[in-house]
């Protein structure tokens, strides 16, 4: 069943061996295997295609939100891959961020509607997360932090949608400022973050990380697809991965979350890709990327699939 396992550990793809040190075989990142294979990630052909474009200032000539190739998306991706910690030279595409966030207009313009805010909180849930597991945070980190505390639902989520009979908070919009708020919170300790953080799991933990509670079926079809990378989107393997970082991960109501993520298996034990967010290709425009993520083959296996998935189970003692 897990004949994948050769496969992953010799991949060519160092990300990859870097995630299967850490999930799979719980490797301690300051071991110093796991430092030498951040710095293979970074010289990787991925990453190094992904932060060629640059100019001589360091930043990358179009907006930071440029979908897939602005410094927004780039740094959520490269925090994923493994990247190490600390680097300067990120710097520049950092400052694109926060600058594009913290623009004071921008934030006069949050709408508050029907008494609660309506914002895409996987936006600054996204930097929070990215500028903190690469190592570059400032003391904007926590204006970030403080803005999803305030534009928290009360049912523990965020949502951007300005129809105001819109009640519930969004998927989308609250698996990645969960799992912000629960890098924050273990870097600072800061106890205000936490019940923040817990009502965020609860609102997903809630639905069994997918499911209408009235139906018992799948919320929306894409929950139940794989992809990677996932960008804003929610699916079961990057709810499991969130959970098994908050050390929720044996929570039973994520127990139809892994059943269907081990149906997902091939026979040699990997993940396929069920859905694709981008194109491929050397163009910069919306939707593209600068760079092939694998295979979305029926029968074929998707390294970056396999080894979070791979990672999900190992954390619930599945295999």
């Amino acid at each position: 069943m897990l004949n994948i396992l050769p496969f992953v550990e010799t991949s060519t793809e160092p990300s990859v061996r870097y995630s299967y040190n850490k999930n799979y075989l719980q490797l301690n990142e300051k071991s110093p295997e796991m430092l030498q294979l951040s710095q293979e990630i970074k010289n990787s052909p991925r990453v190094q295609t992904m932060l060629n474009s640059r100019n001589s200032q360091g930043k990358f000539p179009w907006h930071a939100y440029q979908k897939w190739s602005g410094s927004f998306w780039t740094f959520l991706v490269l925090a994923d891959l493994g990247y190490p910690l600390g680097d300067e030279a990120l710097i520049p595409l950092r400052e694109q961020i926060l600058e594009w966030l913290l623009d004071p207009h921008r934030l006069k313009a949050i709408p508050f509607i029907n008494g609660r805010w309506r914002r895409c909180a996987c936006q600054e849930g996204g930097a929070v997360y990215s500028i903190l597991k690469l190592g570059l945070a400032d003391s904007r980190i926590e204006q970030l932090v403080h803005m999803l505390l305030k534009w928290q639902w009360p049912d523990g989520g965020w949502n951007c949608d300005k129809h105001s009979e819109a009640s519930h908070s969004s998927f989308h919009e609250t698996c990645i400022p969960l799992r912000a708020l629960n890098a924050y919170w273990l870097a600072s300790g800061d106890q205000k973050v936490k019940p923040a953080r817990d009502r965020a799991a609860e609102r997903l933990l809630s639905r069994s990380l997918f499911k209408n509670p009235a139906t018992g079926v799948a919320i929306a079809p894409v929950f139940t697809k794989l992809a990677y990378p996932s960008y804003w989107h929610y699916d079961i393997l990057y709810g499991l991965r969130v959970m098994a970082e908050c050390g929720l991960i044996n929570d039973p109501r994520c127990k139809d979350a892994l059943h269907l993520l081990e149906t997902k298996q091939l026979p040699d034990g990997g993940f396929r890709a069920e859905a694709k967010y981008y194109q491929y290709s050397q163009k910069i425009q919306t939707g593209h990327s600068l760079v092939d993520w694998g295979s979305t083959g029926k029968q074929k296996f998707n390294p970056f699939i396999t080894v979070e998935g791979l990672g999900v189970l190992r954390a619930a003692s599945r295999i």
